[in-house]
């Protein structure tokens, strides 16, 4: 997995892409969003346009990201996911965890709205 930020104001981007599989990208994902934390940047989309498939210990690595994103105060959102990623979330239930949405530009506008 590859992570590169984008930043939108009171929103970090972060674009992923590649395969979210565990192992060394629990500690790259999560070692991300503490330094966001730590810089008070605690709202973030993930961009997941360019993610090619994401296995159960990657959707772990995405719930870890998601909780310590709420215990700070913050919200974690994703954008643009595949077709095949979507129907992971689906059937994991996780997308009664995740707010999803089509484009960047819809889940930016979300966090203004809440």
């Amino acid at each position: 997995m590859n992570i590169k930020q984008s930043d939108k104001g009171e929103v970090m981007v972060l674009n992923l892409s590649g395969k979210i599989m565990g192992g060394p990208d629990h500690e790259k994902f999560m070692s991300e969003i503490k330094t966001l934390i730590a810089a008070g940047q605690v709202d973030v989309l993930l961009d997941m346009s360019k993610v090619s498939w994401v296995n159960s210990t990657g959707l772990g690595i995405l719930v870890s990201g998601f909780h310590t994103l709420k215990k700070n105060g913050g919200r974690l959102k994703i954008c643009n996911v595949s077709d095949r990623i979507d129907n992971i979330l689906n059937v994991t239930q996780l997308k009664m965890v995740f707010e999803t949405f089509d484009s960047c530009e819809a889940a930016l506008a979300s966090f203004g709205q809440e």
